[in-house]
């Protein structure tokens, strides 16, 4: 009478009742008279067929899928389950499937973080352990309903998931990773946001493993776990999820194979088969109504409870609606069958669960079936939807559960020489590239303790990445003994910070005696590119960190315990769509650039694209010549040529103007007293800066050096440093250290003239000599100490040969008119290799990244990575037009957009944006309204400087109109 009564009130009562059904759906009228036609038309045979759940893998053999289709015609299935394989296999095997059943099967798999659980070509989202340290439930709603969306586009109904598992055991063999973790309210409420964005995406939610399978260190698979907990602690605990998530309507639980004494009093009964656990329990105290499945009925843990089908049988009678996954269908099916004639099993019994089944597939949408689209399916399972989604999921998960003394995020990188060492047996290249973006940054190794402690010595920053498989969630996640003794050898030396990141999960702390010389502990969870990427920029703050633990890791680090680390506003690395653009749309910079390389514009070239704070487009085009067999990387190094003059000059004279050593209004005879009996004596900083001062373009001083075989002249040069002649033009080429007189001297000559714009290198040799008299040091230290050093433009340099690989220098010119020779790694400008290589116009070298700092610094109103280099009201001061009545577009220092019609840029930009161009072919730009910062490099004066097809065919500006076309939002 017991199932009579369900069977009535689940069925057939009022509407009240039918909503706490979760699988009545909106439109119940019409989904009632759809499951009453279809169950009057099967036949007992074809009813009995509904129950089961077969599985299959579209990599098994076609012998083996054409049996599987032979049970589908002959038993009359009600669903498959589908385990490993391949997307379009899958697909084409759904399909044919669907096509051979009279009714449409529900089809389900085991998809917990996504299909490629049980499928290649697909995408892998974050474990559930991962997505348990995540503070903000609806990053778990969209990962449950792009796993949902996944599902339904290759015809999926019911994904088994979400494990609402409290995993308190962490040697539990077979959970572990898979739950959400060891807080029941925090399993709840994550359970309920997956289960929530899953079901929006059309897809049946699955919570198993009833009554719970956290807290065992046996695999169901393989044996029988025990539970051998009170009702209390049972109820408390392992069932709180389930309640909750029931009173929430979840569509179908799964029931899992556990003996559980305090819930069923028959020694070794699986829960699977306990009626007084799935019928006592389950439906009559919780209430719930919804589908109910078996676990597999071949594990282990169950199938040795009977034989020739009266494991189903049983199955069925304790109350499960469907049979998943039966040792032997045809056995268990005559099982049933002589069960119903024999009036055991009622008619009222099997409508109940039959009609569930019918209900759950009109809920999937099998009352108006359609076969799966083969076209793109690949492309629509690996999108960049997904990868915005695992990124905000992986970025909010990664939790610091240490950071003694605010060590993270990492500031004043000025006086940090950094480390890394890697342990585990898993890659690490993403999160040492992550690093690199960042720092200077050694890697570390070698074959003994001894050997490892003393390379350490030179470092007072040392960061160990523990780096495990990031393949499946039972992968190894432990160290090895030797690494637990060297990382606490390493550690008690104390004479560096040590920070330690675990790319694992957070049981692998356990294993750790002591933290007290460990200063910080970053838990990251996965091994993944993206979760190595994301803890890289946690580390240096271009990130907050917000993740708290879901599992107590250790007795230091209890469950839910989390260090809150906030953004230093560094640059930080995404795709366009994170920030409102279009890959698509950039993927025209790609066509320009190689359209520019086709044309002979330049032998090479880096493009960076940031906005709102994240590089999401960095590339490198061509070679460093036209002959080179290597092609150009992110890391190489171009001359800037006057891109020095906002990236070197420039922040030193603001720096002056705030500390009053400097006005705008100050003239040159004020600055430089050698002036005031010259025409240029009032000739104000302002107007210099602004290119309003009726200075010259340029001056060749270097024409004056040569002989009349038009080559460095005796005179002024040497072929060695000599006393006097110490200032190193190029190779085997010293000029006579008191030509620098001669070039303000002949500065100071200068006829002022006509009063109108007109763009000139001129006043930065007088702003590099003020700054210089101004502190007693050389530009490039005082730029290298005051900006580079503290920014993390490591790849920044004046005269970078000796600093950095002249291999990794892009050449700028092959010179046949005054250094005659290959122009690389000396600056190009005649007048800055004059001064060594150090000019106020030009000299400085830089990587794409590098500059890109700067200007994310600038449109930040002066503040990067914890330091505020300028007062804002500096930033705007110098980035202000004051003559533009005068049609004087620039600002102090920085371009401005034109005008009028033709200039500087796209003329898509903002009135507040600024920036400025190279003679080499370089450029960027900055726009504070849209926060795009645009970088471009190229050495487009090799081999030549008369090569102008660059500036001619506007394609830095034309790259700038496609970076704006891709503005989504």
């Amino acid at each position: 009478m017991r199932y009579i009564f369900i069977l009535i009130c689940g069925l057939f009562c009022c509407s009240s009742i039918l909503a706490q059904n979760p699988l009545v759906t909106k439109d119940s009228t019409a989904q009632q008279r759809w499951v009453d036609t279809q169950y009057a038309q099967m036949s007992l045979d074809q009813k009995l067929g509904q129950l089961f759940m077969v599985s299959v893998a579209s990599n098994q053999s076609k012998q083996a899928t054409d049996q599987i289709k032979k049970l589908i015609i002959q038993e009359n299935l009600g669903g498959v389950i589908f385990s490993k394989g391949g997307p379009v296999k899958q697909a084409k095997l759904t399909n044919d499937y669907q096509a051979a059943s009279k009714l449409p099967l529900l089809i389900g798999m085991d998809a917990e973080w996504g299909l490629s659980m049980r499928l290649d070509s697909t995408y892998a989202f974050p474990w559930n352990m991962t997505l348990g340290a995540i503070q903000d439930n609806s990053i778990v709603e969209n990962v449950g309903y792009q796993i949902g969306k996944h599902a339904k586009r290759l015809g999926v109904h019911i994904n088994f998931a979400p494990d609402l598992d409290i995993n308190t055991n962490p040697k539990n063999p077979i959970i572990g990773n898979r739950s959400f973790g060891e807080d029941r309210d925090n399993v709840v409420d994550k359970g309920t946001a997956f289960a929530r964005g899953m079901e929006s995406a059309g897809v049946l939610a699955n919570g198993k493993h009833f009554p719970g399978h956290g807290d065992t260190e046996v695999d169901s698979h393989h044996n029988l776990p025990v539970i051998p907990f009170s009702r209390q602690r049972l109820d408390s605990l392992e069932l709180y999820p389930f309640k909750k998530l029931i009173s929430s309507g979840l569509s179908s639980i799964m029931v899992a194979h556990l003996e559980v004494p305090a819930l069923e009093m028959k020694k070794g009964m699986p829960s699977s088969l306990s009626e007084q656990i799935i019928t006592g329990i389950l439906k009559e105290e919780l209430g719930y109504e919804g589908l109910i499945f078996t676990d597999a009925l071949n594990m282990k843990g169950v199938s040795t409870k009977g034989k020739d089908g009266s494991v189903e049988l049983d199955a069925f009678m304790a109350g499960n609606d469907m049979l998943l996954m039966p040792e032997n269908i045809v056995s268990a099916k005559e099982k049933l069958t002589k069960a119903y004639e024999k009036g055991k099993l009622s008619e009222e019994r099997l409508a109940y669960s039959v009609k569930k089944i019918l209900q759950a597939k009109y809920k999937a949408g099998l009352n108006s079936y359609k076969p799966i689209r083969l076209d793109n399916l690949y492309e629509d399972l690996n999108g960049l939807e997904d990868d915005i989604i695992y990124e905000q999921a992986i970025e909010n998960a990664i939790t610091v559960v240490k950071n003694k003394l605010d060590l993270l995020s990492i500031k004043n990188l000025d006086n940090k020489k950094i480390a890394y060492v890697k342990m585990g047996d898993s890659d690490n290249e993403a999160f040492v590239k992550g690093l690199k973006n960042y720092a200077d940054i050694t890697v570390v190794e070698a074959s003994d303790i001894n050997t490892l402690k003393a390379k350490l010595k030179d470092f007072n920053l040392i960061i160990v990445g523990h780096h495990m498989s990031n393949e499946s969630p039972w992968k190894s996640y432990k160290f090895s003994t030797k690494e637990l003794n060297w990382l606490q050898e390493i550690a008690s030396e104390r004479t560096s910070n040590i920070v330690l990141c675990v790319f694992a999960k957070p049981y692998a702390l356990t294993d750790i005696d002591s933290f007290n010389d460990i200063d910080a502990v970053v838990m990251s969870y996965q091994n993944s590119d993206i979760a190595q990427e994301k803890t890289a920029e946690i580390l240096f703050g271009a990130v907050s960190a917000t993740g708290e633990l879901p599992v107590t890791a250790h007795k230091e680090f209890p469950v839910n315990i989390g260090v809150q680390v906030k953004s230093l506003s560094r640059l930080g690395y995404s795709i366009p769509e994170r920030v409102g653009m279009s890959t698509k749309g950039l993927r025209r910079i790609d066509e320009l650039m190689n359209d520019g390389l086709d044309s002979l514009m330049f032998p090479g070239g880096q493009v960076l694209v940031a906005r709102k704070g994240k590089v999401i487009y960095q590339k490198s085009f061509g070679k460093p010549t036209y002959d080179s067999k290597e092609k150009i990387t992110n890391d190489y190094i171009y001359d800037l040529a006057s891109l020095t003059k906002i990236l070197a000059t420039l922040p030193m004279v603001m720096k002056m103007e705030e500390e009053g050593r400097i006005g705008l209004n100050n003239t040159f005879e004020e600055l430089v007293p050698n002036y005031s009996n010259t025409e240029i004596k009032n000739v104000t900083v302002l107007k210099a800066l602004s290119h309003y001062g009726r200075l010259p373009a340029w001056i060749p001083f270097y024409i004056n050096t040569l002989d009349e075989n038009k080559k460095p002249s005796g005179e002024f040069y040497r072929n060695s440093p000599l006393p006097g002649f110490s200032t190193k033009v190029y190779d085997n080429l010293y000029l006579a250290d008191a030509y620098k007189d001669s070039i303000y001297n002949r500065i100071g000559r200068q006829d002022l003239k006509s009063n109108r714009y007109r763009y000139s290198d001129v006043p930065y040799y007088v702003m590099k000599k003020v700054v210089e008299e101004s502190y007693g040091q050389r530009l490039d230290a005082l730029s290298n100490n005051f900006l580079y050093n503290r920014i993390g433009a490591n790849h920044t340099f004046y005269n970078p040969l000796g600093k950095f690989d002249k291999n990794m220098i892009v050449p700028s010119e092959e010179d046949d008119y005054y250094r005659y020779g290959t122009v690389q790694g000396y600056v190009h400008d005649m007048g800055a290799a004059m001064q060594a290589g150090v000019g106020g116009h030009a000299g400085l070298f830089s990587n794409s990244n590098d500059v890109a700092k700067i200007m994310q610094m600038y449109l930040q109103d002066g503040y990067y990575g914890g330091t505020k280099f300028f007062d804002s009201r500096t930033v705007k001061k110098f980035n202000t037009c004051y003559f533009c009545d005068n049609n004087v577009r620039r600002g102090v220092g920085f371009d401005k957009p034109q005008l009028q019609h033709s200039g500087p840029t796209c003329g898509c930009v903002s009135r507040k944006s600024f920036g400025h161009s190279g003679f080499t072919g370089t450029y960027t730009w900055a726009d504070p309204e849209e926060e795009i910062v645009y970088v471009f490099l190229s050495n487009r004066t090799y081999p030549s400087a008369s090569n102008t097809l660059l500036v001619k065919s506007g394609l830095r500006t034309r790259i700038q109109q496609a970076i704006y076309d891709s503005i989504l939002n």
